[in-house]
């Protein structure tokens, strides 16, 4: 298998001839079984063929994962409940996490408000991970700190709070001009900080599932190596030439960090002792209440395009986020 191509190719046809413990990081977001119509075919199998093809490419993608690596799966929570089963056996859970969405009451539920990321390492002994920070929530109008961290705000970092399992602060892509013709696409900065701690610059992310092409645009923008496949021609092409116009140039100094627009993401821990020298820090700590960090040298300049673009979701009236079913917009309705 090349590095940094997209392969037309079923994902299990893939899988096995990737050589055992190959690669630092596999990240799949397999179709959702939710009788989706896609490119080229439908989304519908029956629960135990779904289940049954699933386990297959789980187990290969622990196979093709080295003993320092990581896997990551997307799905509704729905279905990670049978992946845990099968992956409980081959690997080590690490967390699962809650990625936020919104959401509307359905009756006789409790409202569904989150994707879920499964994260497990091949070995935890082994595991190659980096904690991540992101920035301060702050009051839009105000700019004061969401989080009252009362007697504790000499202890803030100047940046942000470290990552937890529970993700609300990247959101999925709403608009259709803002999306490519595919119906779960997800938002470039999720599978840059996925990246940012799992591995290392010139590491290798396998996706199976590549769809329009979002994991091997991270890994790109990051200075990773990627490898990947879909079912789709069509897909195939579309990814393709969206990686084709990236350059590994998501960098601050000589840290790799996720960027948007004119923010930062996502940032290594460790990598905060050199960043900060790019940025204004108001003093003293405690000033951090009101007052945010700034990038010394003006607006960090990120390249804008359609498929890179992901905004905070606003409520919609006809917008249901239950059971699981999306619809052409992207946002999970009643099933």
């Amino acid at each position: 298998m090349k590095l940094n191509t997209i392969e037309h190719a079923d994902c299990l046809d893939f899988l096995r001839e990737i050589p055992d413990e190959s690669v630092d990081v596999t990240f799949a977001d397999p179709p959702f079984n939710l009788k989706k119509r896609y490119s080229t075919y439908w989304d519908n199998l029956d629960v135990a063929q779904y289940v049954e093809w699933c386990h297959k490419w789980l187990r290969e993608l622990v196979r093709v994962t080295k003993p320092s690596g990581s896997i990551f799966i997307h799905n509704i929570p729905k279905w990670l409940s049978y992946y845990c089963q099968a992956l409980n056996e081959i690997a080590d859970f690490r967390h699962w996490i809650s990625w936020e969405a919104i959401g509307t009451p359905l009756g006789k539920t409790l409202l569904p408000t989150h994707y879920g990321i499964l994260f497990y390492a091949k070995d935890y002994s082994q595991l190659k991970f980096y904690d991540v920070r992101y920035p301060h929530h702050r009051c839009r109008k105000c700019n004061t700190l969401r989080k009252d961290y009362g007697g504790k705000k000499k202890r803030l970092h100047p940046f942000g709070p470290l990552v937890s399992d529970v993700w609300t602060d990247l959101h999925r892509i709403r608009h259709n001009k803002r999306r490519d013709r595919h119906p779960c696409q997800l938002p470039i900065p999720l599978l840059e900080r996925v990246i940012l701690m799992s591995t290392d610059e010139g590491d290798t992310v396998l996706d199976p599932f590549m769809g329009t092409g979002t994991t091997a645009v991270a890994a790109r923008r990051l200075g990773r190596d990627f490898m990947g496949t879909d079912i789709d021609e069509n897909y195939v092409k579309i990814s393709s030439d969206h990686v084709a116009a990236i350059e590994p140039t998501s960098k601050i100094g000589d840290s790799w960090v996720s960027l948007y627009l004119d923010q930062v993401a996502t940032i290594r821990d460790e990598d905060w002792a050199e960043l900060q020298h790019y940025f204004e820090v108001p003093q003293p700590a405690p000033a951090i209440d009101n007052k945010s960090i700034v990038y010394r040298e003006g607006k960090l300049k990120v390249i804008e395009e359609s498929i890179y673009a992901y905004e905070r979701p606003k409520p919609v009236q006809n917008e249901l986020l239950g059971m699981g079913l999306e619809d052409s917009d992207g946002a999970l309705k009643e099933q």
